[in-house]
C-alpha cells in the first residue's frame, strides 16, 4: 500500500496530497481537486465525527474468527464495504490515468473481492460512459449512479443505466449543488417527493438514494419508494458547514428501523471505522477518496490491496471487541463516558 500510495501522490500531484491522514485540512476549498468545499468543515468535520469515537476493548470472549460478510439488497458481500459513485479524473485527480482505467479498476478490483463497486455522472459525456461500460462488461455487477439532473437527461441516464446489466440503481441527490456542474451550464436540482417517487418506480429496479442527512427526509426516501439511503454529506463537497455523517446516523438508523437500507459514507478511512459505523445503525458503508488513491496508485491490483487491508482492519477490531458478525454489531462496543 505503501508503494500504491506513493504512485498516487506522483499521479494526483496538485489534486490530492495523499496525505498521512486523509482529513480535508490540506485540501480545504479544492474543489475541482479532492478537497471540501468553502472552509472545508464538512470534509473535515466526517473525520472528525468518527475520530471522536472510541472501542471498549473485549476480550473475554471465543471470537477469533469473526464473520465480515453481509447481505444488502439482495447482494451477498465479504464485508459491509461498497466504493462509493466518484467520477471526474482529469479534473478531481489531475489525468495521471484515463477514466475507463479508474472506473475499470474500481468495478473489477470490488469484483474480485466479492463487494461492490459504484459508478459516477457528471460532464463530460466520457464520465458516466465509463462507468456504464464497466458495468456492462461485468454481466452487471455495480451500482450506476446517476445526478439529479432535469427531465430530459435524467430519464436518458437512467435508460442507460438500466442498459447495463444492473439490477440496483443510485441517484446521488446530494450532487444538486455541485459547483462544478453548475459552471459547466448542466442543471441538477433536488426533488419533490412525488416527482421523487415518479422516478423511482419508472425505474423498476431496486433504487439508492444518496444524500439523506435528517430523519425526516429517510422518511420521506421509505415514501418514495426508495430501497436503500446513503447518509452522505458528498464528502463535504456541496454544504459548508454540514454535521459529520457520523453525528447524524444514530438518529436515522432509529428512525427507519429497518424499513429500509442505510448505508452511510463520509470519513471512513480504516476497518476500525467501519465497525463505528456499524455500530452507529449502519447495514454497509461507502468509501470514496480511499478507494480513488488506491486506483490511481495501483489500478485493479490497488483496489484489491486496499480491500484487503480494509478486511483485515475489520477483523481485527471484531476481534478486539468481542465482536462476531458485521450483520450484528451491537453499540455496546463503543465507549460511553459516564461523565
Amino acid at each position: 500500500m505503501k508503494e500504491i500510495r506513493d504512485n498516487a501522490r506522483k499521479l494526483m500531484e496538485k489534486f490530492c496530497y495523499v496525505c498521512p491522514i486523509c482529513n480535508g485540512k490540506a485540501c480545504a476549498g479544492e474543489v475541482p481537486g479532492m478537497g471540501g468545499l468553502g472552509s472545508g468543515s464538512s470534509f473535515t468535520g466526517n473525520v472528525l465525527a468518527l475520530s471522536e469515537l472510541k472501542f471498549n476493548m473485549r476480550l473475554i470472549h471465543d471470537v477469533t474468527e469473526p464473520d465480515t460478510s453481509i447481505t444488502i439488497l439482495g447482494k451477498q458481500l465479504a464485508l459491509p464495504v461498497l466504493a462509493a459513485p466518484i467520477g471526474g479524473i482529469s479534473f478531481n485527480m489531475g489525468g495521471g490515468i484515463s477514466e475507463d482505467q479508474y472506473i475499470r479498476a474500481i468495478i473489477n478490483g470490488c469484483r474480485a473481492k466479492s463487494i461492490l463497486g459504484c459508478t459516477g455522472d457528471g460532464v463530460p459525456e466520457f464520465i458516466h460512459s465509463a462507468g456504464f461500460s464497466a458495468i456492462k462488461e461485468t454481466g452487471g455487477h455495480g451500482i450506476p449512479f446517476v445526478k439529479p439532473w432535469e427531465d430530459e437527461e435524467l430519464d436518458k441516464k437512467l435508460e442507460l443505466a438500466k442498459e447495463t446489466g444492473t439490477d440496483i440503481l443510485g441517484m446521488d441527490i446530494d450532487a444538486a449543488g455541485l459547483i462544478t456542474l453548475r459552471k459547466m451550464g448542466r442543471p441538477v436540482s433536488p426533488k419533490p417527493l412525488d416527482k421523487l417517487a415518479a422516478i423511482i418506480r419508472k425505474s423498476g429496479l431496486k433504487f439508492i438514494l444518496k444524500g439523506i442527512m435528517t430523519a425526516d427526509e429517510a422518511e420521506l426516501a421509505i415514501d418514495a419508494g426508495a430501497d436503500a439511503i446513503v447518509v452522505s454529506n458528498h464528502g463535504g463537497r456541496v454544504l459548508d458547514h454540514a454535521p459529520g455523517t457520523a453525528l447524524v446516523l444514530p438518529d436515522i438508523a432509529k428512525s427507519v428501523q429497518g424499513r429500509i437500507a442505510v448505508l452511510v459514507d463520509g470519513g471512513i478511512r480504516s476497518g476500525g471505522d467501519v465497525l463505528k459505523m456499524l455500530a452507529l445503525g449502519a447495514d454497509a458503508v461507502m468509501i470514496g477518496r480511499p478507494f480513488s488513491i488506491a486506483a490511481v496508485g495501483g489500478l485493479q491490483e490497488g483496489v484489491e490491496k486496499y480491500i484487503d487491508a480494509l478486511q483485515g482492519e475489520l477483523k481485527q477490531a471484531m476481534v478486539l471487541t468481542g465482536t462476531r458478525s458485521a450483520s450484528a454489531v451491537d453499540d455496546r462496543i463503543l465507549f460511553k463516558s459516564s461523565r
